[in-house]
């Protein structure tokens, strides 16, 4: 048995190593890293070239964001980053950490929009990049969740209509890509407005991302709501707790506890879909990076090097994300532990 242990590990040591050292070899040893145009060339086939993310930085993390005005950009970026860090911090979640988040997102927005404080105005149009994801996937999982939760209570209800109401949505929403939303947003909801009335096609986005969000989240949080035993809505109730008592206080903290780990994966999935927004001429992330290579002829050959850093950025997020949820999920069954152990 451990021969055959040691022999499969064998293998996939030499299977590991044949399928990374190619890529060792073009993405590190052969790569160039400097914003050499002809040494890029010289190294095609052989070696990455890393210099075109040198060359093109500013256009990937910030878009059509206006040049002289891009430390605003950058600026709101960590602010916002800030703001997520200090969320993974357990001390903060009071009102002091609330209100502080609040204010950070809301001095990252007028960063980005100007047009108080001597900033000038910079249209929604002209915002790209990193910044402009984490806004949209930001806005959209705070308006998402709320909205989720509402919907998972209503499809529960015993009110027949607010019970049809919520299911219908939930359905016809999950039903429709996406972008057939999106589209919808942008160029079929203003025609339905009067003339005189103009909404930005920001807000018009985050709500859609929102709106579709919402939909699955709520079944994740359905589903957890069914994992709670009646006993405990039946005792709750003969105690004399109102409705909203019982589903704040006893119902939801255990139905989002145990729809954890589903939850992370929408929110992760939310973050990811805010890469579809650049068919609605807002360009994040990988609408930027088409921008900036798309108008290059010298740059555009290496597309390849340009994706790899986009869906790094995504991972790196991505991979906070899932580790901040992971512990989460360690504390909370920690803390589950020592409320069920008398001896505690």
């Amino acid at each position: 048995m451990k021969r055959r242990l040691h022999l499969g590990t064998a293998a996939w040591i030499i299977l590991a190593l044949i399928i990374l050292w190619p890529v060792t070899n073009w993405g590190l040893i052969h790569a160039v890293w400097h914003a050499d145009l002809p040494a890029c060339r010289e190294a095609r086939g052989l070696g990455a070239c890393w210099g075109v993310i040198a060359e093109k930085h500013r256009m990937l993390l910030f878009g059509r964001y206006p040049f002289d005005e891009q430390w605003r950009a950058c600026l709101a970026t960590l602010l916002i980053v800030t703001m997520l860090l200090m969320g993974c911090w357990r001390r903060l979640w009071n009102r002091f950490g609330v209100a502080s988040a609040a204010v950070m997102l809301a001095a990252a927005v007028c960063l980005m929009a100007g047009g108080v404080a001597g900033l000038s105005p910079v249209p929604t149009k002209e915002w790209g990049g990193l910044p402009l994801t984490l806004l949209i996937s930001l806005g959209g999982t705070l308006l998402a969740f709320p909205f989720a939760i509402l919907l998972a209570l209503g499809r529960r209800s015993a009110l027949p209509l607010l019970r049809s109401l919520c299911t219908i949505y939930i359905e016809l929403v999950r039903g429709v890509p996406l972008i057939s939303l999106l589209f919808l947003a942008a160029f079929l909801f203003p025609m339905l407005l009067p003339p005189s009335v103009h909404i930005d096609i920001l807000p018009r986005v985050i709500l859609t991302i929102a709106g579709f969000g919402a939909a699955y989240l709520a079944e994740v949080i359905r589903a957890g709501l069914q994992a709670i035993p009646a006993s405990q809505a039946e005792a709750a109730r003969a105690l004399g707790m109102r409705e909203w008592q019982l589903n704040v206080y006893i119902i939801l903290p255990q139905a989002l506890r145990t729809a954890l780990p589903a939850l992370v994966n929408n929110f992760v999935g939310i973050f990811k879909d805010t890469s579809l927004i650049s068919i609605v001429s807002l360009h994040e992330l990988t609408g930027a990076l088409a921008i900036s290579l798309g108008g290059d002829a010298d740059w555009r050959s290496f597309y390849l090097e340009g994706y790899l850093f986009v869906a790094s950025v995504y991972w790196v997020f991505c991979f906070g994300i899932s580790r901040f949820a992971r512990s989460m999920e360690k504390r909370l069954q920690g803390s589950r532990q020592a409320s069920s152990d008398p001896q505690r």
